[in-house]
């Protein structure tokens, strides 16, 4: 059951990191005031099922480690702790704190320093998460290279 846990859990996190991280930089980019505070004040709602998938996730692949630090589990387990720093350092005071400026219309120099902080600490995290999730298809075999048609006996040309 953990074997199917994990990787759902794992997609959903990084489903939900990167729709927050699209609604802020397309609203930012092409939307009104309106839409930018609508986007950011909901961000923090979304914490409701993101931090319950990260948490998942995160266990479910202590679990499925068995105490293994080795190759692809060890790199993956390396990165974690910049995940979740950045996560509880960075990107949830960022979220509260730019909902609470937008929620006032404050939309200054300060909010746009924190926004850019906000969107390079999440691109951060959606590579970083990326990369983990890479590397579990690689520990399954997902990305092995094609093996030549033993049987196809057309001459090459």
């Amino acid at each position: 059951m953990t074997k199917i846990i994990h990787p759902v859990a794992g997609v959903v996190a990084l489903t939900t990191i990167a729709t927050f991280w699209l609604s802020t930089a397309l609203s930012e980019l092409f939307a009104s005031h309106a839409s930018v505070t609508l986007v950011k004040t909901a961000i923090p709602w979304g914490f409701l099922l993101l931090v319950p998938a990260l948490a998942v996730t995160g266990g479910s692949g202590f679990f499925l480690a068995k105490g293994r630090r080795a190759g692809l589990i060890g790199a993956k387990i390396k990165r974690m702790p910049f995940i979740a720093g950045n996560g509880i350092l960075v990107l949830i005071p960022a979220a509260l704190f730019l909902a609470s400026k937008a929620n006032a219309a404050e939309f200054d120099t300060t909010f746009y320093t924190v926004q850019t902080l906000e969107l390079f600490a999440g691109a951060m995290n959606i590579v970083l998460l990326g990369l983990n999730m890479r590397d579990g298809f690689k520990m399954k075999g997902r990305f092995r290279a094609p093996q030549p048609d033993r049987f196809n006996t057309k001459p090459m040309l």
